[in-house]
């Protein structure tokens, strides 16, 4: 187990390497920020071409966790980890549970959940060989899959959005693309169908779409994300991997709003102002899809389904507050979203200098 990011000047307070030889295990553990508490964030389970970039995932979506956390009212920094390869032939309780003890290791700086890969069930493997990890499932005292609260948040900020835009809330009518049906697409789906809204999706598994199609029949197809980006929608919705809106995706697009539950969308800095340039209403992801992580850091007193969705509820009107800053400021709402965090983090971190006793 090592530290550092090998010359990447990131400005994380720790990266943790791991590798147990005799379960497979290769792991990276990014901590951002402890500023707020310790750093919760989920465990992605992935075939990543090369450490590389697996390393550069870690980093990119551990600082997302930290500004998420900051953003949601959390008392909790931000974190995130990789873990190497596919999980459908490299996954076992014995990986896993060596994963938890290289978690331990930390004593509480990193707090664990679910993320692309990973599930319920592996928090409770997990969970036999450390205290630090939620998002457990309900039979052992967690909140469950975190999913259903990253739909409903990312539908409280894309009706925040609408209202911005629009001057109402309501979706009825409106045309919605989702690209990715998976476990947060699909539930995403179930609200906009409830609000009236029309839904166009597009996901690489096939088996998603006719699963989606099966509980929404009136769900519209395209072949691809292409497809669904050209497509005559109000409202893109990126609920896949991230990276997707680009200097090539941007100019294509015809939606007014881009409001979805996938992390790390805008591919590189400056693609927020190719969305501004063209009058696109970007809803930071960050701040849209932390219901998940409310959900799940609930847990961590002992978890109360209805405290846990009102905090989820309040995103809509952070959102608010976010493209109020932005208008007020004449910048991309992804930069009055940032200030916001940032601000939180630096008045509250202060703190820790003032010595307690108790």
């Amino acid at each position: 187990m090592t530290d550092g990011v090998f010359g990447r000047e990131s400005g994380h307070e720790q990266v943790v390497h791991c590798h147990d030889r005799a379960t497979g295990l290769k792991a990276i553990i990014a901590v951002y920020s402890t500023a707020l508490g310790p750093a919760l964030g989920g465990t992605r389970f992935y075939p990543y071409p090369d450490e590389d970039a697996a390393l550069d995932d870690a980093l990119a979506l551990s600082k997302g966790m930290a500004y998420k956390n900051a953003l949601a009212g959390l008392d909790l920094g931000g974190g995130k980890a990789v873990i190497m390869g596919d999980p459908d032939a490299l996954k076992s309780e014995a990986l896993l549970r060596a994963y938890g003890r290289f978690i331990q290791s930390l004593g509480g700086r990193y707090i664990t959940a679910c993320d692309v890969g990973t599930y319920v069930r592996d928090m409770d493997v997990i969970a036999r060989e450390t205290g630090f990890v939620t998002g457990r499932s309900r039979e052992e005292g967690g909140a469950g899959d975190s999913s259903e609260l990253t739909a409903f948040g990312v539908y409280q900020g894309m009706r925040a959005s609408a209202e911005h835009c629009w001057g109402s809330p309501e979706l009825k009518g409106t045309r919605v693309g989702v690209e990715g049906v998976g476990k947060v697409g699909k539930l995403l789906v179930g609200h906009l169908a409830q609000s009236g809204a029309e839904i166009v999706v597009t996901d690489v598994d096939e088996r998603a779409v006719d699963q989606v199609r099966a509980v929404h029949p009136s769900v519209e197809v395209v072949d691809d994300t292409a497809a669904l980006i050209a497509s005559d929608v109000d409202i893109f919705a990126p609920c896949a991997l991230g990276g997707v809106l680009d200097d090539d995706t941007v100019p294509a697009l015809r939606a007014a709003i881009v409001c979805g539950a996938a992390n790390n969308q805008l591919a590189h800095p400056g693609v927020e102002k190719l969305l501004q340039d063209r009058g696109i209403l970007f809803a930071p992801d960050y701040l849209v899809n932390a219901g998940g992580t409310i959900q799940v850091s609930d847990e961590l007193r002992g978890y109360d389904p209805d405290r846990a969705r009102l905090k989820a509820t309040s995103l809509y009107e952070t959102a608010k507050a976010v493209f109020a800053l932005a208008d007020d400021e004449g910048v991309p709402a992804v930069t009055a979203a940032d200030r916001l965090a940032e601000r939180r983090m630096s008045e509250v971190s202060h703190l820790r200098s003032i010595l307690t006793v108790r």
